[in-house]
Order: structure tokens, then sequence, then C-alpha cells
């Protein structure tokens, strides 16, 4: 029998479990873990700041616990390749059988629609440059941005901008795909059909519905329970496409409608999702990690006003430049602005804000056990805490 609707505990049950919380074994994570894990996600946001760690390595830290960082760079830029860089819900690593999903977007982005207005500018009037380019990587081989910085000195083309717009195009239309990161966390290109398998790379575009629909499925079963706002915005869908597909995936039997205590909007829940009778797990997140990603979603589920202050002058910050909420059973109960002071090895605690109406003898356990575990997976000597 369907249920016609849940409570807004069992709706965050729904949404952790989907999320892969509660999961931790004991055994140690392997390749294969995380590529589940990826699976179960859809796509994991890649961001560049590196204060502590770069956002991607968080995600499976915090459902699998501590891993070797080079397992993530072999499924993203190893031999066979598992993984590949595009934008999703933003710059993204993603499964690689998702890549035919978003050919409609490279498609679209060649047509300038769905593209950044400066890359999509470069693209139109800048024809001479992005062939030069694609055609110089075809020749020389897998090339950074920076690599044509040399032309930029020597007057040949319109501004260093460009150059790196016209690189951000070839790879918005698919025709660049990374090959590598740099130390620096630059990327490095090549042309896609050296970089994605061959027997990826050949597999025909579906149809733009199905692949939307795919990729809304994805979105459902990362998210358990969601409205059709959070399943539009996993993948960065248009508000007309969405909604059609997500009453394709209603007629389908993908989802259901069902009524979320205390939510304003329409709710859908996904075929298969399970509903836990609790979910026991304490975890760091990732700002960009997707069970947050989505402030109002964040809000609705548990009740938790955030704001990233990386772009916020210091004096005007409440809670630090890089804060992680802290997960602790099936709430958000504290925020905790963390820094990797890797030259003396010291994880610093620079800011520890619990929510209202949370006990400090009721989180600061658990939070010290976990904040050691990432000191040591992070390869620092010691936890510090700010005084005063």
């Amino acid at each position: 029998m369907k249920r016609e609707s849940i409570s807004a505990p069992e709706a965050r049950r729904i949404a952790l479990s989907a999320q892969g919380f509660g999961l931790r074994a004991n055994a140690e994570p392997t390749l294969r873990s995380m590529r589940a894990l990826v699976q179960r996600l859809g796509t994991i946001q890649i961001d560049s700041v590196n204060v502590l760690v770069r956002s991607h390595y968080l995600p499976f830290f915090s459902r699998l616990g501590a891993y070797d960082r080079r397992m993530l760079e072999r499924l993203a830029y190893g031999r066979p390749r598992r993984l590949f860089e595009y934008w999703a819900h933003e710059a993204s690593l993603l499964p690689m059988e998702t890549y035919p999903l978003l050919r409609w977007r490279m498609r679209r982005a060649l047509e300038g629609h769905g593209v950044w207005q400066n890359v999509a500018k470069v693209g139109r009037e800048r024809r001479e440059l992005v062939d030069h380019i694609r055609k110089t990587i075809e020749a020389q081989g897998p090339m950074s941005a920076s690599e044509f910085e040399g032309e930029k000195r020597s007057g040949s083309w319109w501004g260093w901008n460009d150059t790196k717009r016209a690189v951000e195009h070839l790879f918005w239309t698919g025709e660049l795909a990374v090959q590598n990161r740099r130390p620096s966390f630059e990327r490095v290109y090549d042309l896609a059909q050296r970089v994605i398998p061959a027997g990826i790379y050949g597999l025909p575009e579906p149809p733009l519905e199905e692949a939307q629909r795919a990729l809304m499925a994805i979105a459902a079963n990362a998210f358990g329970v969601a409205t059709e706002r959070d399943l539009r915005d996993y993948f960065r869908l248009a508000p007309t496409e969405s909604k059609e597909r997500v009453a394709e995936l209603m007629e389908a039997g993908e989802l259901q409608p069902i009524r979320v205590e205390g939510w304003k909007e329409p709710a859908y829940l996904a075929k298969g999702a399970t509903t836990p009778r609790r979910v026991e797990c304490s975890a760091l997140l990732s700002p960009f990690d997707s069970l947050v990603w989505n402030r109002a979603r964040m809000l609705r589920l548990f009740d938790f006003q955030y704001r990233i202050e990386i772009y916020t002058p210091a004096h005007k910050r409440v809670h630090g430049y890089y804060v992680l909420p802290y997960l602790l059973g099936e709430q958000l109960v504290a925020r905790v602005d963390l820094k990797a002071d890797r030259k003396p090895g010291v994880l610093r605690v620079l800011g520890l804000h619990l929510e209202p109406k949370v006990e400090r003898r009721s989180v600061m356990p658990s939070l010290r056990e976990d904040l050691q575990r990432l000191c040591t997976w992070l390869g620092l000597e010691r936890v510090a805490f700010k005084r005063g």
C-alpha cells in the first residue's frame, strides 16, 4: 500500500540513507566501495579551496571513513578511467556511464546556450582562436590553458582571458576533456576522444527527454525524497523541462507523489527509497556535499540555516572561513571552522558553534573522535582548538 504522507523525521532518515550515511563498515574503503558511492550520489562537486582539503575528497571520507586519496585520483584520471569531469551541479566528477546523458548539454553549449556568457561570446566571435587551441592540442597532446600563455605575450591573440575562455568553451562543448590535474589543481586537457573510453565516447546521444529523465532519476535516487525544485537543481535542469520529466517519471512509476510534514511544496518519493528506523552516523560535511549544497533543502530537512562565508570579508563573518556542518545521528548539530596548518602538522579548530538547544556534552565526545580521524587521514599530527 502506497503511503500518502511521511513525517519530517522520516523524510530526514530517507534522505540520509539515500545519500549513503550510516553505511560505514569496519572494512577499509576500496575502489569498489568508492565507485559504488559515486554511482549512488551520481555526481561529486569539485571545488578548488584547499584550506582544509579539496571538497571532492571529503564526501568519501564522510561516508566511508579514511581512505587513500590516490584511489580517487586513480578512478578519475587513471586507467581504466572510471570517472570524468564535467559541469553537472557545478564542476563535478561523474561516473563514466553518465557521459552520454550530458551530450545534449555539450550540444547546447556549442549553440551558446547554458554556458557562461563570456565563454559563449568567445565561442561565437573568436573562432580562429578556438580552432587554433583545438588543433594545437590535437597535434601536441595534453595541455593546460596556461601553456598558451606565451602566445599572449607575443601579441598573437586578443588577451589571456580570451585564451582561457576559448579552452573553457571547448570543454563545455565536449571537444576537450580533462585528462589530468596538476599538483596546483590546474586542469590538463586533451581531445575528448582520447580521454573518454572508446566504448563510452562512441555511444550515440540519447534523445533529450530520455537523457534528462535518466538524470532526474539519478537525482531522485540520491535524494530519496525531494521536491521538483530539489531534483531540478541536482543537474541544473531548466524548470519547464524538469517539470515535464517529473511527470514522465511519475507515469513510469519511478516517482511517487507524497506529502512531507512541514514542506510547502509537493514532494516525490523515489522508487525503492528506504526508510530506516534510525540512522547512526557522525560526519564532518564539506560545504559542497550533495546532502547540503541545496541550502533551501538543507533548511527544510534539518532546520539548519547555512551560508558559506569564503567570499565574505573577514570582519563580517559570523561562523568562519571554511565551516563544515557537523552531522550527528540524524541532525546537524554544529558548525566547525577548520584549517589544515600543514607545515606544523596541526588541524586547527578555529571556531565551533553549536546549534540552539544542543548541549555541548552530547556533541563533544563524537566530535573529538571525528576531528582526530580527520587529522590522521590528512597526515597531520594533532588537533588544536583555538582558545577564547
